[in-house]
């Protein structure tokens, strides 16, 4: 039997042994921010968003083409007569020009695309933000997934140790001839039940252990250590309420796209506008006639007269998308208001659970030390053992969990007001 037990405790402790990398929970929070694939997908939007500006800007600057040409007439044609003769229609012919364009003005359409592009940066960036928050929240999950199940392999270990200490008292009883073997068949089953939940915690480790991997990019076994420092205090909350609705990246973005769908009624309203331009150019040709090489400069307009109500539409669309925008931004504060409270109440749920299941654990460990004490005196059955052991068993496994959902239920406060990284230490 203590072999058996013994391999239960070397297979479950083989998971952490010999750990290839040792993590603490500052490091896991800055390695996130680093080699996070989310994160870094996120940080190339970024770019995207940068290059699309640039796009934009590039059609009101000026543009300049070179183009040329040769060509072969099946015939040849020329005005006058020897040297005054003047070829109009030369069988070889070929010519260049060089020209410029340069948008003036257009409803002031471009410059309204232009700052589109410009919030499309900013919405990029708050998405980035999101992402490295979302990141941060699930490492900081993982990571503490990961201790909890350390917790838990403990809990096991020790429960392991309850069953067998009463074993060896059956065992010492049976073979006194003072109890039956069922009281030692009901040790040996407590046993086997607490060898099964150990395994079963070994392996709960490894899930987190492996979420915690795929999320910092890392191989191999990890070794967690608890957090070197706790979190600050919450402010009041109304507080993280004003936070919420104020410094959140979904907040920031609905704000943005309704800076967006505004800019797009004025630029739709802006095809109404006449557009200007000036083109100028300096052509080099084979034919004489008018001349084989002149420059011109031409400013052309146009003005929308009748456009069969496609403005019109336009401009409608654009203003629905603003409404839009706006039911989008109060949706986004709502939603923001009602996660910083959802958060606070799981926050005082769980500080409540974990304080009933510390108080449960005293209770369950005098009772079992009582029960056990009786037990050696012969004054109480197997039976009662077992039920405090249970009790007790049961007791410790809620306190580890009721700390985990304590720890993750204020995570969950500062970031439902968007203030994790300020929360975990990390810069921005």
């Amino acid at each position: 039997m203590k072999r058996v037990v013994t391999a239960v405790v070397v297979l479950c402790c083989a998971l952490t042994a010999g750990a290839q990398t040792k993590l603490t929970f500052d490091g896991a929070m800055r390695r996130a921010l680093e080699v996070n694939n989310i994160v870094e997908r996120a940080r190339y939007g970024v770019d995207v968003a940068e290059a699309n500006k640039n796009y934009i800007l590039s059609a009101v600057l000026p543009r300049i083409t070179l183009s040329g040409d040769l060509t072969r007439n099946s015939i040849e044609q020329s005005f006058g007569e020897g040297e005054e003769a003047i070829a109009i229609l030369p069988r070889n012919d070929w010519a260049y020009r060089i020209t410029l364009s340069q948008p003036i003005y257009a409803g002031r359409r471009e410059l309204r695309a232009y700052s589109q592009a410009k919030i499309g940066i900013e919405n990029a960036r708050e998405g980035t933000l999101a992402a490295e928050d979302a990141a941060l929240l699930r490492v900081a999950s993982n990571y503490l997934a990961v201790l909890n199940a350390d917790r838990r392999v403990d809990v096991e270990r020790r429960n392991i140790e309850l069953a067998e200490r009463r074993l060896a008292q059956s065992q010492a009883f049976y073979e006194a001839g003072e109890v039956t073997r069922v009281d030692v068949l009901r040790a040996e089953t407590a046993m086997k039940a607490a060898q099964r939940l150990m395994a079963a915690a070994a392996a709960q480790r490894e899930h987190a252990a492996g979420q915690l991997r795929t999320e910092l990019d890392l191989d191999g076994a990890i070794e967690v250590t608890p957090a070197e420092r706790t979190l600050p205090p919450l402010p009041a909350e109304e507080n993280l309420v004003a936070r919420a609705t104020s410094e959140r990246p979904d907040v920031d973005i609905a704000e943005n796209n309704l800076r967006v769908a505004k800019l797009e009624v004025q630029k739709q309203r802006g095809f109404w506008l006449p557009t200007v331009r000036f083109d100028g150019g300096y052509i080099q040709q084979r034919t004489p006639f008018p001349a084989n090489s002149y420059a011109y400069g031409a400013l052309r307009f146009d003005v929308p007269l009748f456009q069969s109500g496609e403005v019109i539409a336009r401009v409608a669309g654009a203003k629905s998308q603003e409404k839009q925008a706006e039911l989008a931004l109060e949706e986004a504060k709502t939603e923001a208001r009602e996660d910083v409270r959802r958060a606070l109440a799981d926050l005082r749920s769980a500080e409540i659970g974990l304080q009933l299941a510390t108080e449960q654990l005293e209770a369950a460990q005098a009772e079992y030390e009582q029960a056990f004490d009786l037990y050696r005196a012969q004054e109480a059955t197997s039976l009662d053992v077992a039920s405090s052991e249970t009790s007790l068993a049961d007791a410790r496994r809620a306190v580890a969990e009721e700390t985990l959902n304590r720890e993750l239920a204020e995570l969950r406060v500062w970031y439902a007001a968007g203030s994790l990284k300020d929360a975990v230490g990390v810069t921005k």
